[in-house]
């Protein structure tokens, strides 16, 4: 018997128009999410002096934002459960454009933390929802793929909107910055609306379903994995502005630069990373946590060149196609819980958003120089990979008990059986998959 949860997947897929038009519409929502995400990190130098507080002081506009994802994914996809993804989408949206359009008339320092707050309230929701979408569009070894189509909506971001809002910021000021990314969610709204289908409600679904996620240890492993091992890129690229000036010393133009170097690494990784991750995905994992700790504990040796900086940056960017990796490993662990596992990828990345910047402001605080908070972020890489090597090794558990409680026939009640059992079930889907 087909759970309400795959019903519901079936139905969308059934009533989707072309598949790659959905992904698109919601790549833009990515594109407007990481351009509000990076660009404020890429101007921080520019509201800091205009709001009158320190490089440190600023860099807690960005934990502000990260709070807002890490608070709003769980308790919005909770409340949200029952309504229709499209409408659920829409709105979300909705709060992105407004509260960045307020962020961009913060009259002062605490109005700036409450917008930036607000701001990311719809953030781990938006991408926890539309990850679900776009996977239950293709089949099962293709997921990481859809979602990672998806990601490069926010990883253009990093080459285009930030880049963008960093020079519009730069050329009639940091607040029009803000009325573009309020922009781009608007436009991202009518997308949104115009392409993806409009499906009934799940009448299953419930906030008690969706909170059955938390009694799964996987689950918390995994979003451990996302908390800590992520926070090194955000640890460099929240300060990498004030690096450039202070240390590499090139000028202020061409900051978008170096920063749109690390959305082309961030765009790359997301195009070769998920085909990867689609074959061998926890080894995929490991690999990206320990390049990001090996190339993070380059970072301070290259800063003092432009080029080597950048070429740096690039690789370091590259590791940000963790949280494609991940979000597919919340679908194999979650069971009928997908919605707030999904969400909560983005709670525990904000949480390395704000740990990131917090821990590497603090050692730039302490006369540590302005390259240390890239040995905090090799370090905290390395915090992940131990948690990978302790999911892997109950993983490892589970199939041994399992290989021995049923007579050497591998036991598996996850996301993939009832995947392949809705796949089977649903003729139109696999004709659609075989086309």
């Amino acid at each position: 018997m087909k759970s309400a949860t795959h019903h519901s997947l079936g139905a969308e897929t059934a009533a989707a128009p072309h598949v790659g038009l959905v992904i698109l519409a919601l790549a833009m929502g990515g594109f407007a999410i990481g351009t509000t995400e990076f660009a404020s990190m890429s101007m921080l130098p520019l509201f800091a002096q205009d709001l009158g507080i320190d490089a440190p002081t600023a860099g807690y506009a960005i934990s502000a934002y990260a709070l807002g994802v890490v608070v709003g994914a769980p308790v919005i996809t909770v409340l949200g459960a029952r309504m229709p993804r499209r409408a659920l989408l829409v709105i979300l949206m909705a709060m992105f454009a407004l509260f960045n359009g307020l962020a961009g008339v913060s009259p002062s320092y605490h109005w700036m933390l409450l917008f930036r707050f607000l701001s990311g309230l719809p953030h781990g929701a938006y991408f926890g929802v539309g990850a679900l979408v776009a996977s239950s569009l293709v089949p099962i070894n293709r997921r990481a793929r859809a979602v990672g189509q998806m990601f490069l909506g926010l990883t253009v971001a990093t080459v285009i909107g930030v880049p963008l809002a960093n020079w519009l910021g730069q050329a009639v000021g940091w607040r029009w910055g803000f009325a573009l990314i309020a922009l781009f969610g608007v436009v991202t709204m009518g997308a949104i609306y115009a392409f993806v289908p409009k499906t009934p409600s799940d009448a299953h679904a419930s906030p008690l379903r969706e909170l059955g996620a938390l009694k799964r240890p996987q689950v918390w492993i995994t979003l451990g994995i996302g908390a800590i091992g992520f926070g090194g890129m955000f640890a460099v690229y929240t300060y990498l502005a004030d690096i450039l000036l202070r240390v590499t010393h090139v000028t202020l133009s061409a900051v978008p630069w170096v920063i749109g170097v690390f959305g082309l690494g961030m765009t790359f990784g997301n195009i070769i990373v998920p085909a990867l991750a689609d074959r061998a995905l926890m080894r995929t994992t490991g690999g990206l946590l320990l390049w990001s700790a090996v190339v993070l504990a380059v970072f301070p040796f290259a800063a003092g060149n432009v080029w080597a900086l950048g070429a740096t940056v690039f690789l370091i960017g590259m590791g940000g196609a963790l949280g494609t990796v991940l979000q597919t490993r919340l679908m194999d662990v979650a069971g009928d819980a997908q919605g707030l596992a999904a969400s909560l990828n983005h709670s525990a990345f904000n949480t390395a958003n704000a740990l990131g910047p917090f821990l590497g402001g603090l050692t730039i605080a302490h006369g540590l120089g302005w390259t240390s908070p890239a040995w905090v972020g090799s370090g905290l890489a390395l915090g992940g990979l131990m948690l990978w090597w302790l999911s892997v090794a109950l993983d490892g558990s589970r199939r041994h008990r399992s290989a021995r409680s049923l007579g050497g026939k591998a036991h598996d009640d996850g996301w993939h059986d009832r995947q392949r059992r809705v796949e089977s079930s649903n003729p139109r889907r696999s004709a659609t998959d075989r086309a």
